[in-house]
Order: structure tokens, then sequence, then C-alpha cells
């Protein structure tokens, strides 16, 4: 699609989606509600998110990256956390995402409004993004379980293994795919004191409940993605484990580890890491083989 006419198709979803208000949206659980103090988690890297839902801001002498937009919602909640760690909110200058559902997308309007932050997005979820969820192939217009939000204009298109780089800070784009088509895990090189780490934000690595992995010809080839994300996400060097979601790595556990013990950075977590992608792996097959045996 050529950038007048990607551009002349967000002008047009933008006006249906200020007409026609969006519904039909994934029910938010109680926990993705629910704020949750801020904290360092190592180097320039901060959890800004709320309990339920994981944001990440990242500092730089340029200005701040934040990853992952959350609900609507929950917007005003990540503008304190980011001020309570004494940051400005209109110092966020790019905005990333995991991936394009609403959970981690929909207050993306809102902040690109308060901030002018650039949003750069992968590839295969940009016309997701681009048309409020209207084009997801699970959960897009007409079906059984639609998740739409405010349409949003990608300013950056990016692509498997792009930088995105900010004030001598850098991040790798990872597509690990199947989740959603653009499902994207980030990695950067962290400098705390003298330890020099490698940090992994997985984006996800789930099979959703209503997912048919077998028989959606908007996805055909959403196994061969998930295994292609697979050997992506063991071949990453972590040794700091954190993702789209608190609880792929013990977030709130890990924190009250923190409280207790400083001199320990429990989120220092290879182990963890692996853990992590075996037992994700093992849903995944299992999931796999009950839809098979329909």
């Amino acid at each position: 699609m050529t950038p007048n006419k990607r551009a002349a198709g967000f002008l047009l979803l933008a006006t249906m989606a200020m007409l026609c208000p969006a519904g039909g949206l994934h029910a938010q659980t109680a926990d993705q509600l629910v704020p949750f103090p801020p904290f360092k988690i190592a180097a320039n890297i901060y959890y800004v998110g709320v309990k339920g839902q994981a944001e990440y801001l990242i500092a730089t002498p340029q200005g701040l990256i934040l990853i992952n937009a959350d609900w609507d919602k929950n917007v005003p909640l990540i503008r304190a956390s980011v001020e309570k760690l004494g940051f400005k909110f209109s110092d966020i200058k790019i905005l990333l995402i995991s991936h394009a559902h609403p959970d981690h997308v929909e207050g993306a309007a809102a902040i690109k409004a308060q901030t002018g932050a650039s949003y750069m997005v992968m590839e295969q979820d940009v016309d997701v993004i681009e048309s409020g969820g209207r084009t997801d192939f699970n959960h897009g217009i007409g079906s059984a379980d639609e998740q739409l939000y405010p349409p949003v204009k990608v300013d950056r298109i990016l692509h498997d293994g792009d930088k995105v780089s900010l004030g001598g800070t850098e991040l790798t784009a990872h597509l690990t795919p199947g989740h959603t088509k653009g499902c994207t895990t980030w990695t950067m090189k962290a400098q705390d004191g003298s330890k020099n780490y490698n940090v992994v934000i997985v984006g996800s690595a789930a099979v959703g409940p209503k997912v048919d992995m077998l028989h959606n010809p908007k996805y055909p080839q959403q196994v061969d993605d998930y295994e292609r994300m697979f050997k992506i996400l063991k071949t990453l060097p972590a040794d700091i484990f954190l993702g789209a979601h608190g609880n792929y790595f013990n977030m709130e556990e890990k924190v009250a580890r923190l409280q207790r013990n400083g001199a320990t950075n429990p989120f220092v977590d290879p182990a963890g890491y692996a853990e992590y992608v075996a037992r994700s792996e093992s849903e995944f097959r299992n999931a796999l083989a009950r839809q098979k045996a329909k």
C-alpha cells in the first residue's frame, strides 16, 4: 500500500471510529485496573504499569521510551507512575508495543496526544493498529469476540531486527509472531553499576483460549509462526527477564523479594526465562494437540 493510500485509509477509519464508538472490548480483569507502585528494575529501566498490565519506561538523556500503552482508562495511572519516579510524561519521545491487542495499545491515542511520541510498530501489526483492531485475524469486525479500539497512525514501521535508539540506549525488535502476526520481543543491554545485563521483554508466547490455530483463513500460518517464535526465544541471551504481563515473570513476588533484600536483584533470572519459554511451548503443543483432536 502506498503512503498516500495508507494515510487516506487511516483517516477514513478514524472518522468511522468517532461516528461509531468501538464496542465489544475484551473484558478487563480486576487486576488490570489496580495501580501498582512504580519501581526501578535495573539501570535505566523502570516499571510504570498497573498490577496486571506491564508498561516499561526507559530513561535516556534525550528523553523517554515507553513500552506498551495499556487500556485508555489506565493512561492517567501510567502518567502518575512516570511522574512519581521524577520524570516528565511529556518527555516520552518513543512509544513501542509488545503486540496489537487492546490491553497493550488502546491508550496509544491518548499517550500520543499528550506527548507527541513517535509510535513505532512491527510491520505485521501495523494494519491492525491503524484499523483500530478491525482487521485483527481473531478479534476484528464481525468476529464473535470483537476487540476494537481507537485507530492510531503509526509513525515508523518496524521490521525484524530493527534498532530503536535514543540517548545512547538501543533496543532491538524481534518478530516473535503467533499471539499476533507482529508480536514483538524487545532486547537491550543494560549497565547497572559494574554489571552488564542482557534484557529480554517478551511480547507473548500465549495461545488465547478462543484462538483456532488450524482453521482461521485470516492467519493460515499461525502454527508455523508459533514454531518460529519459540525457536527465536530460545536463542535470546536473557539475564533480566520481563514481559507484557507481570505474571510472565512473577513480578509481584520479585518486587517483594527486592524490598526485603535490595542487595540482590531478583529480576536477574535467566533460569526463570528458560522455564517460561519451556512452559509456554508445552502449553502451545498441548493446545495444538487438543485442537487437532477435535
